[in-house]
């Protein structure tokens, strides 16, 4: 950002947005401005039209940008705010026809939670690597293959791109968009005044109940699914699960693998992590025990399955997701 010019930052607020994905990153730049000492960033909201925006908590805001009425000032950076049914809305051949053409003339464009869908739906994501709400990253995969969709990036850079995951991850996103250009010092008092993370440890999968395990299949396969869930201790092996069901280990990982979607193995293992979660959300037992009771060898391989699963450390889940007496 070259010496003290204003830069224009304008969201993209549609309606039904969620509020905290267009004020969560404006209060970032408004107090990277008081920090400054300046107006660094000129703030802005566009929208479709002129009427009030009703976001999805019922909050009210008012466009300073209406698509297709103004003739437009140069626009620095652009964000996308998502909203709870951006994954399942089309946006009208307006929008993006105005997120084309903004987009290619700024220095850098991107999106917070699911205002991903509104840029690939734009075409503006094709080929480059993406991050948007843990609850919405596999249908964005499924819906655009040509986006490389990261479920556990709090906020990506790539190239003139810059995705944010859900909600408050706008934040971290706006964050960092201060620190690129008003230096790490301003930056850093920025996030000391709001209260929040320089850099937030870990990813969002510690957020994450994606990869919960939930009965599925017959009733047969969900009766045996939540005896695991009861008896996370016990030795669950393909072998033993077949014989509750009376069936041959062969048969029986073939069935749950069609059924269920991935291997018992697997699933057993996403369920012990479940159960580990759960105790350390509301218990103090150490590691040690908590892998005892989950039907983890040893802490280690607690630690090691929960980093593959949540994407940190059970000591340092337990310190973040445990209420203080």
């Amino acid at each position: 950002m070259s010496g003290n010019e204003t830069k224009t930052i304008a969201i993209l607020a549609l309606q039904g947005v969620q509020l905290l994905d267009v004020s969560g990153p404006m209060d970032v730049f408004a107090e990277a401005n008081t920090q400054a000492g300046r107006e660094a960033y000129r703030l802005l909201v566009a929208s479709r039209s002129e009427e009030a925006i009703r976001s999805s908590s019922g909050a009210r805001l008012l466009p300073d940008i209406v698509i297709g009425a103004d003739g437009g000032e140069p626009v620095d950076t652009l964000l996308v705010a998502g909203s709870p049914n951006a994954a399942v809305t089309e946006p009208d051949a307006a929008v993006l026809a105005w997120l084309k053409r903004v987009a290619a003339t700024t220095r850098r464009y991107g999106s917070v939670c699911a205002g991903a869908f509104v840029l690939a739906a734009a075409g503006l994501l094709a080929g480059r690597r993406v991050a948007t709400h843990w609850a919405v990253a596999d249908r964005l995969a499924r819906a655009y293959p040509d986006i490389a969709v990261d479920p556990d990036a709090i906020h990506i850079r790539d190239g003139r791109l810059r995705t944010a995951a859900g909600v408050t991850a706008g934040l971290d996103l706006a964050l960092a968009l201060v620190e690129e250009d008003l230096g790490r010092d301003i930056a850093m008092r920025v996030a000391a005044q709001l209260v929040m993370f320089f850099k937030r440890p870990g990813g969002q999968m510690q957020f994450s109940r994606r990869e919960e395990a939930l009965p599925a299949g017959r009733s047969a396969l969900q009766e045996l699914q939540r005896w695991v869930v009861a008896n996370p201790a016990e030795r669950h092996s393909v072998a033993s699960m077949a014989r509750r069901l009376n069936l041959s280990p062969r048969h029986f990982a073939r069935l749950f693998a069609t059924e269920v979607g991935v291997t018992p193995a697997g699933w057993v293992e996403a369920a012990r992590i479940s159960v580990a979660r759960r105790l350390l959300e509301t218990g103090q037992n150490p590691p040690k025990q908590v892998a005892a009771a989950c039907g983890f060898a040893n802490a280690d391989v607690l630690r090691r399955a929960f980093m593959r699963h949540v994407g940190v450390t059970p000591a340092d889940y337990r310190r973040r997701f445990t209420p203080e007496d």
